[in-house]
């Protein structure tokens, strides 16, 4: 998978670090769970030394003209917070002075925006369904999670802005969950990650 991301960066893709990769570097990240913890060590033990360096130097924010990407929350990247409301989305937009940001971390699909008021509005985006995304307005993308969406629907979730229409699309695309869980128990990892990908959670 790895090898894939490394391929659209060198075509130039906007990649960013996630708290996995910062935790697979050996950095302090916050709030993760033993199977999480696991899961790390098993990938540091993989990583080769050109993989390493490729998640070494990625930002944790690239910033594009008027938009904003980061894996978590833009109010403190490093602090790896979830956007998972109305608070969280309104700090983050705020602190990203931006007129559009992309994130993931929460494997979730949602889409907040801001107009004149003081605090985001949330929206659950119909997927395969064209969202404006109009000037007027600050929005804010969780565009979900490739490997394992947590909203008990196990199709794994992407979106695609269209920003000369100015759109968002957001997607569900069905994948052999069950091959990839029978990869993670193969591995010897904890059957609790295997299972999150059968169940969607």
């Amino acid at each position: 998978m790895l090898e894939l991301v490394q391929a659209h960066a060198a075509r130039g893709a906007i990649v960013v670090l996630g708290n996995h990769d910062a935790a697979a570097l050996g950095r302090m990240v916050p709030g993760l769970n033993s199977q999480a913890l696991a899961a790390i060590a098993w990938t540091r033990t993989r990583l080769t030394k050109r993989e390493l360096a490729f998640l070494e130097a990625l930002p944790t924010t690239v910033r594009e003209d008027d938009r904003l990407f980061v894996h978590a929350s833009a109010a403190v990247p490093e602090r790896w917070t979830y956007v998972t409301g109305v608070r969280q989305a309104t700090l983050s937009m705020e602190a990203a002075n931006a007129a559009m940001v992309f994130c993931g971390h929460v494997h979730e699909q949602r889409l907040y925006f801001m107009g004149t008021g003081q605090f985001a509005t949330p929206f659950r985006p119909v997927p395969g369904t064209p969202i404006p995304i109009t000037r007027q307005r600050r929005w804010l993308a969780v565009v979900g999670s490739a490997g394992q969406p947590r909203d008990r629907n196990t199709a794994a979730c992407y979106a695609l802005a269209d920003l000369a229409r100015e759109r968002i699309t957001f997607f569900r695309v069905p994948y052999d969950f069950e091959a990839a869980a029978q990869k993670v128990r193969r591995a010897g990892l904890p059957e609790r990650l295997a299972r999150r990908l059968e169940r969607g959670v």
